[in-house]
C-alpha cells in the first residue's frame, strides 16, 4: 500500500496543500485521475470544496473529480474501483465516516488501497485511514453508526496535534485526552501529528515526514519523541 497522510491541509503561508506538493507529486507517479471524497465539508459545499482541492492540484497535474458527481451509490463504488488515485478531504471527520458507511464506499476504498491504489488523506481524512475515528478532535455532529474506518494503518493518528493550554483553560490537555483513550485502548498506539508533517506509508513501513518531531502514545509509558525520518 501507499499511503500519504497529511496532520493538516494549509502551510504556514496559508496555500491549500502547497506544504505537501512534493509528496503528493511523488505519491501519484504516473497517476492522474484522482477520485476526491469531500464528505468531511460540513460549512461549504461538497462541489466548492471539490473546485478547492482541484485549484491546489492542478499545477502537478491531478485531475480531480468528485465523488459525490458519479451518480448513483453503485456508481460511486464503480469510481472507487476505477480510480488512479484515491483523495479524501478534511472536515469533520464523524460526517465523513458517517456518509462513506451509508453508501458502502468503506469496503470499497479499503479493497484499491489494499490493492495498491495510492490514498492521499488530511486531517479527517488521515482519522479514516485509521482502525477506528475515535482521535479525531471533532464533535460528532452525526451518528457515524459506529468507529471503526478503513483499517489501512495499525496506529491511531492524532491530527492537528498540539499540548498547548490556553492560559485560563481549565480543560483537559491533548495528551490528557489522549491517555484518556489509552486507558479505554490499551492495545492501541497513537501517533500526535503536529501540524507540518504527515504519515508516509509504503515498502511496509510507515515513517514520520515534515518539519516536526511527533510524539507516539502507548498505554502506561512516557510518550516518545519521534524524529523526521523516523519510522513509527
Amino acid at each position: 500500500m501507499k499511503l500519504l497522510l497529511l496532520s493538516n491541509s494549509r502551510g504556514p503561508d496559508g496555500r491549500y496543500l502547497a506544504h505537501a506538493l512534493d509528496a503528493i507529486t511523488a505519491l501519484a507517479g504516473s497517476r492522474r485521475r484522482a477520485v476526491f471524497i469531500p464528505f468531511a465539508g460540513v460549512t461549504m459545499s461538497w462541489s466548492d470544496y471539490t473546485a478547492t482541492v482541484r485549484e491546489a492540484l492542478e499545477p502537478v497535474g491531478i485531475e480531480v473529480e468528485s465523488i459525490d458527481e458519479a451518480g448513483s451509490v453503485q456508481a460511486q463504488q464503480a469510481a472507487i474501483a476505477g480510480a488512479e488515485l484515491v483523495i479524501v478531504g478534511g472536515g469533520n471527520t464523524f460526517q465523513l465516516l458517517a456518509t462513506c458507511r451509508e453508501r458502502g464506499l468503506l469496503d470499497a476504498i479499503a479493497s484499491v488501497v489494499r490493492g495498491g491504489t495510492p490514498y492521499l488523506g488530511w486531517s479527517a481524512g488521515a482519522n479514516l485511514a485509521c482502525p477506528t475515528i475515535s482521535t479525531t478532535n471533532d464533535m460528532p455532529i452525526v451518528d457515524p453508526k459506529g468507529f471503526g474506518a478503513l483499517n489501512l494503518i495499525d496506529v491511531q493518528i492524532n491530527p492537528h496535534y498540539t499540548n498547548a493550554l490556553p492560559q485560563g483553560h481549565r480543560g483537559e490537555t491533548r495528551n490528557q485526552r489522549i491517555a484518556e483513550f489509552l486507558v479505554a485502548n490499551s492495545d492501541k498506539t497513537v501517533i500526535g501529528l503536529p501540524e507540518g508533517d504527515w504519515l508516509e506509508v509504503g515498502s511496509g513501513l510507515t515513517v514520520l515526514r515534515g518539519p516536526f518531531p511527533a510524539l507516539r502514545f502507548s498505554a502506561g509509558q512516557e510518550p516518545v519523541t519521534l524524529e523526521p525520518g523516523m519510522a513509527i
